[in-house]
């Protein structure tokens, strides 16, 4: 089961290059399904409705999100579906809207894909991921699956490599999201897992991981506070390409970076 896996998309210009990367990709080879970080979407920041439906036009056929996904409301009553394609972090408080986790249906194959965020120079007191998946694998350890996927979103490059040691033949795939820089590291362990500290993103290459640089250089020299804007103009697209085969292991994974004005 080949699986594309695309990086923390970046408003506006981000959805248009996915589009357009998913149409091209779609040419060359066969995929099965299409998993992306959605948290960024809209206006950079969170998701509407409007934008998700949008990309899932585009082929996408799962979100994962992060700490951002509860800024627009809007998008709250897909997250509470039954049968949701768009999740939250697991390890988010009790309280929040959505789920942490869902088993996705393709054909006859059943994914379970978890979502996490880590701890390590973050904002809130999320829950301990470690001991999050460790519930969650125990709750799915007697249901038949075809794989496990994690998306882990967090800042620290050393929170992501831990938990690759932790879940090493528990799991497919594990990959990181949240920083949007893409990391030279992406492997098939020794029991068999894929992996990537980090995805990187879809989004502007003339930027700051995807934001107008102007405001950002400015309060990096005046410590001022300052609004975040999408950049414009020619963006790259970073995902991986992973082949599936079984439900705690791949055969490969591929990192895939393109550039497109669009």
């Amino acid at each position: 089961m080949r699986i594309l896996v695309i990086g923390d998309i970046i408003g506006s210009p981000g959805r248009r290059a996915t589009s357009e990367a998913i149409r091209q990709i779609r040419a060359e080879q066969e995929i099965d399904c299409v998993i992306a970080n959605g948290e960024n979407i809209s206006h950079g920041i969170g998701m509407t409705k409007k934008n998700f439906l949008e990309m899932r036009e585009a082929g996408i056929d799962f979100f994962t999100t992060g700490n951002h996904i509860l800024k627009k409301p809007d998008i709250f009553p897909e997250m509470e579906k039954e049968e949701v394609r768009v999740i939250r972090p697991a390890n988010f408080p009790p309280g929040n809207p959505g789920k942490g986790y869902e088993i996705l249906k393709i054909g006859k194959r059943k994914l379970l894909i978890i979502n996490l965020v880590g701890r390590v120079f973050m904002h809130f007191n999320y829950d301990c991921p470690f001991r999050k998946m460790d519930e969650i694998l125990e709750k799915f350890k007697h249901t038949k699956l075809d794989g496990i996927l994690v998306d882990f979103h967090a800042e620290a490059t050393s929170e992501k490599n831990a938990l690759k040691h932790y879940l090493d033949g528990r799991v497919a795939a594990l990959w990181g999201t949240h920083t949007h820089v893409p990391t030279a590291d992406s492997e098939i362990t020794g029991k068999k897992m894929a992996y990537i500290t980090d995805l990187g993103m879809v989004g502007p290459t003339n930027s700051i991981i995807g934001d107008a640089k102007e405001g950002i250089i400015e309060s990096f020299l005046k410590q001022t506070h300052f609004k975040l804007e999408v950049a414009e103009g020619r963006c790259v697209f970073n995902a991986i390409m992973i082949e599936l085969t079984s439900r705690t292991s791949c055969k490969s994974i591929a990192f895939i970076q393109k550039f497109l004005d669009v």
